[in-house]
């Protein structure tokens, strides 16, 4: 869900800088405009990509340590850099963790497959890599006060799992993001967003041990 959707104008800019510094906005101001929807661009479906290969590189690896594993597939977060999200973040993987069962999310104080950030950002709420094979979730303060927090946050988190961003689809569809409009409060995935994570990380998980394990072999 890139802030490009969310389109603000200089009325929203300029409210949030009064905001921001502990000033009243005049009653009569406009509201500002509905933010116009997204369409999404080819950088930001590269970085979810990227993001999601580190993601199932990262778990990957670690089953290829230990394969004599019989645990289910998990991948662990870490949300401690983002705490006025926690609950957001805890109601996402629920919600993933319901939906799905070949993959669960699970939260962990210490090394982690992805992180979570908090902040403001221009760019808004997006996933990505940190640029050494490490994938994190950024959540944008601006964008989560006009948008149901846990659809962005439950959104993006549906990144890690594989799915790419759809906003042209309906509110009933989790990775449509923000193009449904700043109404839609929907943070569940549809069926087929359902059927897809499953089979991603079933073959898709299986092609990522097989280059770890050979990796793990050649050492």
């Amino acid at each position: 869900m890139s802030s490009s959707l969310v389109a603000r104008t200089a009325a929203v800019t300029i409210g949030l800088s009064v905001a921001a510094l502990g000033m009243s906005v005049p009653a009569s101001a406009a509201p500002a405009p509905t933010p116009k929807p997204y369409a999404g661009s080819a950088e930001e479906a590269a970085a979810n990509k990227a993001f999601f290969e580190a993601v199932m590189k990262s778990v990957a690896e670690k089953r290829a340590a230990n394969p004599t594993s019989t645990a289910a597939v998990t991948v662990y977060y870490n949300a401690a850099n983002a705490p006025s999200f926690r609950s957001q973040i805890s109601s996402s993987a629920s919600i993933w963790n319901s939906s799905v069962s070949n993959v669960r999310l699970a939260a962990t104080s210490g090394s982690a497959d992805f992180n979570y950030y908090e902040g403001n950002d221009s760019r808004g709420s997006y996933a990505s890599t940190d640029g050494h094979g490490g994938g994190y979730i950024f959540l944008d303060y601006a964008q989560n006060q006009q948008y149901n927090s846990t659809r962005v946050t439950a959104h993006e988190t549906g990144h890690v799992l594989g799915l790419p961003d759809h906003y042209s689809g309906p509110c009933s569809e989790l990775m449509s993001g923000g193009g449904p409009g700043t109404s839609c409060t929907n943070a569940y995935p549809n069926s087929t967003e359902r059927s897809r994570v499953n089979q991603l990380w079933a073959n898709g998980f299986s092609a990522a041990l097989d280059k770890a394990l050979q990796k793990s072999d050649a050492r």
